[in-house]
């Protein structure tokens, strides 16, 4: 049944935070959402079928209050708080929950499986986030340990990867042991100069207050009062991730996290980060978070890869079972 919705805009908000720099914003509604959108001054009136009128004011609802915390829109977020709102959520409230505040910018979940993933590190001692690149795991990850040690939760952080590509025999690369073991670790340095005042973050690191390290040099240690990040989890064997997992000390926190379709292990070594879920399945105090290509918040075209590569593999894996079927009759 057609209906109708008068929208008004709070006198307080400047139509153009809602409507876009040149109606950018506006013509991103129009495209996604299903109700007939009419604007004059501060008033925007919704009108065609009364679930697609109902679900284009919660939309808009959601828009009004991120613009009334003080958080600016871009295309790329209205076009997010749009997907979420159409899926039920409330992007409203996953957009505005600050992690970390860092010379100006302000690091915060921004889709509804991330807010899931920081609230589930918030609650359990060991969180896994697992899921394709770009969609925040590691970045968030070291945020909330940035966040835990400047509230005194831990008095360190320690960040570690497996460096895969030299596997343990570092001995054989060139120059001297930080020279050796950089590349590996040089994503998390970069993080933490998004986090940190870079000039503060060389005491950090001399005073072994946060400690970048190769998943080696993990061994034989018990972790205590630490924010633990292994990160590339994917390329730690079944013995490595054991090792890893049983380091966790008194009052430390652990979050692991990987991409199950980025595996670089030598044929024939199963991935530590596959097999986890199955056996810590039903332990208390360790959560399991998936990401998808829908988290994904880095360039729009980086979802895209994510996808086509997705229907690749699957296009790969049918094809594969199509022609074992035909082997088998």
């Amino acid at each position: 049944m057609p209906g109708s919705y008068t929208f008004v805009v709070p006198a307080s908000i400047d139509m153009i935070s809602i409507l876009g720099p040149r109606d950018e914003f506006l013509r991103i509604m129009e495209r996604e959402l299903a109700a007939d959108i009419h604007v004059r001054g501060n008033e925007i009136t919704l009108s065609g079928a009364a679930r697609d009128v109902t679900a284009a004011s919660e939309a808009l609802t959601e828009l009004v209050t991120i613009v009334r915390t003080g958080q600016g829109l871009n295309a790329e977020a209205v076009e997010r708080v749009l997907a979420m709102s159409a899926e039920g959520s409330h992007p409203a409230e996953i957009l505005t929950q600050d992690i970390l505040s860092s010379r100006g910018r302000t690091i915060r979940p921004k889709t509804l499986n991330q807010k899931r993933y920081v609230d589930a590190i918030d609650k359990h001692t060991i969180t896994f986030g697992i899921g394709p690149a770009g969609t925040g795991k590691t970045y968030l990850a070291m945020a909330k340990a940035v966040q835990a040690l400047q509230a005194k939760q831990v008095t360190r952080i320690i960040l570690t990867r497996p460096a895969i590509e030299a596997g343990e025999r570092l001995g054989y690369l060139p120059g001297t042991l930080n020279d050796k073991i950089d590349p590996y670790l040089r994503p998390l340095y970069d993080a933490l100069h998004d986090m940190l005042d870079p000039e503060s973050i060389p005491k950090l690191l001399t005073g072994g207050v946060i400690e970048v390290a190769p998943l080696a040099y993990m061994r034989g240690r018990t972790l205590n009062d630490a924010f633990i990040v292994l990160d590339e989890a994917q390329n730690t064997s079944m013995e490595q991730m054991k090792m890893f997992l049983t380091r966790l000390g008194f009052g430390s926190k652990v979050v692991v996290t990987g991409d199950i379709t980025q595996i670089d292990l030598p044929g024939g070594v199963k991935s530590g980060l596959r097999a986890v879920q199955d056996i810590l399945d039903g332990i208390p105090d360790i959560a399991f978070c998936q990401l998808t290509k829908r988290d994904v918040v880095r360039h729009k075209l980086v979802g895209d890869i994510v996808a086509a590569y997705d229907r690749y593999d699957s296009t790969l894996a049918q094809a594969f079972s199509s022609g074992r079927q035909r082997a088998n009759r």
